[in-house]
C-alpha cells in the first residue's frame, strides 16, 4: 500500500464536493432574493447599495471594480439607484473630475428592508426545518465558508 491516501468510500472527492456547494449556495442565493418580492432593486443594486453602506462613499470605477463589471454597466447601475434617490452623488474630494456615490437615507432604508424580508425567511426556515444540532452543524460551516471567501 502507498504511503499517499485517497478518498475513502465516505470522503466524496473535492470536485464533487465543490460542485454540490456551488449548486446549493446558488440556489440558497436565488432563494433570498426570492424573499423580498416587491423590492425594486436588482440582485447588482441591492450589492451596491450593501457596499456603499458597509465601506461608505466610492467612485463608480472602484464600484465597478469591487463587483467585477465593467464601469459602463456600474454607470447603469449608478444611474437607476440614483433616479430612485437610492444613492447621492458629490463632488471627490481627491479628485474634482470624478465624483464619489453615498447611499441616502432613503437607500438604507430599502436595503434594511431587504435584508430583513431575507433574514426572517432564513430564520423561519432554520428553526422550523432543522433541530438544534443541524444549527450548531450549519454555524460550523458558515465559518468553514468564510474562510474560503477571505482566499
Amino acid at each position: 500500500m502507498s504511503g499517499t491516501q485517497g478518498p475513502t468510500a465516505a470522503e466524496p472527492p473535492t470536485e464533487r464536493i465543490a460542485a454540490d456547494l456551488a449548486t446549493v449556495v446558488g440556489r440558497l442565493s436565488r432563494r433570498l432574493r426570492t424573499a423580498s418580492p416587491d423590492s425594486l432593486l436588482t440582485p447588482t443594486q441591492r450589492t451596491v447599495l450593501a457596499r456603499l453602506d458597509t465601506e461608505g462613499p466610492a467612485t463608480t470605477a472602484a464600484l465597478a471594480r469591487s463587483e467585477y463589471v465593467r464601469p459602463q454597466s456600474m454607470r447603469l447601475t449608478i444611474g437607476a439607484l440614483e433616479e430612485q434617490g437610492f444613492v447621492e452623488r458629490s463632488a471627490d474630494p481627491n479628485d474634482g473630475r470624478q465624483s464619489v456615490m453615498s447611499i441616502t437615507d432613503s437607500g438604507r432604508a430599502t436595503l434594511a428592508s431587504v435584508r430583513a424580508a431575507k433574514h426572517g425567511w432564513l430564520a423561519e426556515a432554520l428553526t422550523s426545518e432543522l433541530d438544534e444540532a443541524e444549527r450548531r452543524t450549519l454555524t460550523e460551516a458558515t465559518l468553514l465558508l468564510e474562510r474560503l471567501v477571505q482566499k
